[in-house]
């Protein structure tokens, strides 16, 4: 499987990266031989031509999620870094979203919004210009619909980390005053994911071509369709959506491990992830050729000793959960051995392999540290096992190509699980949605299920995958399970910088004093 991914996705053209690069030229001059158009140079005119042009500009929507800014490294911070599993060491950029002073002027914010508006603006390109370009027909649709997701996806994370945004859906150069441009109610901006999402379903295909592997498909925009509602609250018309998925088109990977390893990546179990590739590049990873586009957030999850970052640990409780339960052979749950890197030396028998606690070069906890440390690391994702890497940084920043997960069908299962208990209670619906995740990894059944059950098999199934905190915010419970419990976040400080509000972040003080709009363009409250 290794050898179908890494597709054209992560190959930007010089063409594309000029045209990315464009910005208008304003001059007073009037001499005629001055005003000549220079044939070097693109310009949006010259450049939406042909039907290469609209595969290049999809693919340049593409990019950003694989800047170190966003995917690639600094999401991590404003997601898992923040939620009540990871305590993340010391003070700084990186920990402050967590211990809720990521204030206007902190880095991490305000890159990762500058990303996430970089692919709405690349989308808005390709939705404004594909349309007038004389290509066979289902490629334009196939655009299209990527072109939609896109743009939706990047609404979607906009909204859950800022809240008050800005809603643009044309290009940039096409709005008479971009200064004066208001935040606009999130009602709206949800409207607007709904729609863009419904619009990739009629466009997108069920797959693609080996060649174009990692593209999203219909599937990818109905699943993430489903979220949209479910995050709302809209519980019936997410559970529609999640039952068009759950129509044999998707199954579990036997192997719980296998969804975050660079051996199995694009899976069956796979609706969306992010197309990571260890191409050799280094660099700081910036959205432009010749920059990483491999993994470089695995050195923020990395036990210590195992990176050169400041790292964090996991919080006793979230270990304490993992264990509680045992398997139908009396056994640890195996997530806990993909998911943690803990002080155990027993092994637990799964899918015909011994598991064991081991970190990069296949060590032990007990080789690692001292024999009675007790302190629990991170472990998903190192893919030490496949790539035979000595700790995180082997290689440079972008040295794992192992790809970021973003949807999976266990999430689909837990979701529509979730979706069906809210509206109709602990249903057979309900339970065998739950349970098909539960038997993957050998857990007893369960026969009647409560919502802190769902919350729990969540913990288990998708920690480390950029979704615990954003449960939390969509269920009310940041203050109750976050704040209320500082020890959560003792390493770097507790939770005392709280104020109302700072559930969300700040919106960066570059777009604060960009925007002249003083009325209808304000900072969120708390900051």
């Amino acid at each position: 499987m290794q050898n179908m991914k890494k597709n054209r996705i992560q190959t930007i053209t010089k063409g594309m990266l000029a045209l990315l690069a464009l910005f208008a030229l304003n001059t007073n001059c009037s001499d005629e031989i001055l005003n000549q158009s220079n044939p070097n140079i693109l310009s949006p005119a010259s450049f939406w031509q042909t039907a290469d042009d609209a595969k290049k500009g999809i693919i340049g929507a593409y990019s950003p999620f694989v800047a170190i800014t966003y995917y690639s490294r600094f999401e991590v911070f404003l997601s898992d870094y923040r939620d009540d599993v990871v305590n993340g060491y010391n003070t700084s950029d990186r920990t402050a979203a967590g211990y809720f002073s990521a204030t206007a002027d902190r880095n991490a914010p305000r890159w990762t919004w500058e990303a996430q508006y970089r692919g709405v603006a690349r989308a808005n390109d390709v939705l404004f210009n594909v349309p007038n370009i004389d290509m066979d027909a289902t490629d334009k649709e196939n655009i299209l619909g990527e072109a939609y997701f896109i743009r939706a996806y990047n609404y979607f994370q906009l909204l859950n980390n800022f809240l008050n945004v800005p809603l643009i859906t044309v290009p940039i150069a096409q709005i008479e005053a971009p200064d004066l441009l208001p935040q606009a109610p999130p009602a709206s901006v949800w409207a607007q994911i709904e729609e863009d999402l419904k619009m990739a379903q009629s466009k997108l295909p069920a797959a693609w071509p080996a060649d174009d592997l990692g593209r999203v498909t219909i599937g990818s925009a109905t699943g993430m369709l489903g979220k949209i509602y479910l995050y709302q609250g809209k519980y019936a018309e997410a559970k529609a959506e999640f039952a068009k998925v759950m129509d044999g088109s998707y199954e579990l990977m036997d192997d719980y491990a296998h969804n975050f390893t660079e051996e199995f990546e694009n899976n069956k179990e796979s609706l969306f992830e992010i197309q990571l590739v260890a191409d050799g590049n280094q660099g700081w990873g910036a959205d432009n050729a010749n920059s990483g586009s491999g993994s470089a957030y695995q050195a923020d999850l990395a036990p210590v000793g195992y990176t050169n970052q400041n790292t964090m640990r996991v919080n006793q409780w979230a270990l304490d959960l993992f264990l509680d339960e045992q398997t139908t052979n009396g056994e640890v749950d195996p997530r806990t051995y993909t998911t943690f890197f803990w002080n155990y030396p027993d092994s637990t028998q799964y899918q015909g392999k011994f598991l064991k606690s081991r970190t990069y070069l296949n060590v032990s906890y007990g080789d690692a540290y001292d024999p009675s440390e007790t302190t629990i690391y991170g472990n998903k994702y190192a893919d030490w096992e496949y790539n035979g890497k000595s700790q995180s940084r082997d290689g440079g920043w972008h040295a794992s190509g192992n790809n970021l997960r973003i949807l999976r069908y266990a999430d689909i299962l837990l979701m529509f699980a979730e979706a069906e208990f809210m509206l109709n209670g602990s249903t057979q619906a309900a339970l065998d949605a739950i349970n098909e995740v539960r038997a993957r990894v050998d857990l007893a059944p369960h026969t009647s299920i409560t919502m802190q059950d769902i919350d729990d098999e969540r913990v288990k199934e998708m920690t480390f995958e950029r979704t615990r905190y954003f449960d939390l915010l969509r269920w009310g419970r940041v203050k109750s399970r976050i704040v209320d419990n500082p020890e959560f976040k003792s390493e770097s400080g507790g939770t005392g910088s709280y104020k109302p509000g700072r559930e969300y972040l700040a919106i960066p003080l570059t777009e604060l004093d960009g925007n002249n709009n003083d009325e209808g363009f304000k900072q969120n409250p708390g900051y």
